[in-house]
């Protein structure tokens, strides 16, 4: 299992790491090619990056490094922030870079209110013949206990299933 996400200010990063903890997983960070700034995330002005990309459907920022082993992954944990109720593009450009061909891809986000459903038929739509687990919202303070939870929820460890 791999934990890839994408975090700017942090919220994202610590669910992320405690995925990470809670399944012994991988841990890939999506790190942007051209980091953004405060400026770029001040959602206020319409006119900052954050809100440039969000609104062009072909907007797929650079992703610095290339995750590592990929094709050994079959269950993959996909974390972003909601942006104006979406996943941010650059989580569309992980995705094209990627083939999940029968990879079970688990999403998960932070939001200070969005849901995680908005974001789920574009993403989908990126890699049609993966597995799509429902996701998950979560706030940026969830603890791992929350987390912890969420996953026992969706059979994916092993010895999960057993028993049934």
């Amino acid at each position: 299992m791999l934990v890839a996400y994408f975090s700017a200010t942090g919220s994202t990063e610590g669910i992320a790491r405690h995925l990470q903890t809670v399944l012994a997983a991988g841990l890939y960070q999506i790190v942007p090619e051209d980091p953004y700034t405060s400026d770029d995330l001040n959602y206020s002005n319409d006119d900052c990056r954050a809100n440039q990309e969000q609104n062009d459907p072909d907007a797929r920022p650079a992703i610095s490094e290339d995750a590592e082993n990929m094709e050994d992954y079959d269950v993959v944990f996909l974390g972003y922030p909601i942006w104006w109720g979406q996943a941010p593009k650059i989580i569309y450009t992980f995705l094209e870079r990627y083939d999940f061909d029968g990879v079970t891809i688990v999403p998960f986000c932070t939001s200070g209110s969005s849901g995680i459903g908005g974001s789920l038929e574009d993403l989908q739509a990126l890699a049609p013949n993966a597995r799509w687990l429902d996701g998950q919202r979560f706030s940026g303070g969830a603890s791992e206990s929350d987390v912890a939870a969420w996953v026992e929820g969706l059979e994916l460890l092993p010895g999960a299933d057993e028993g049934t």
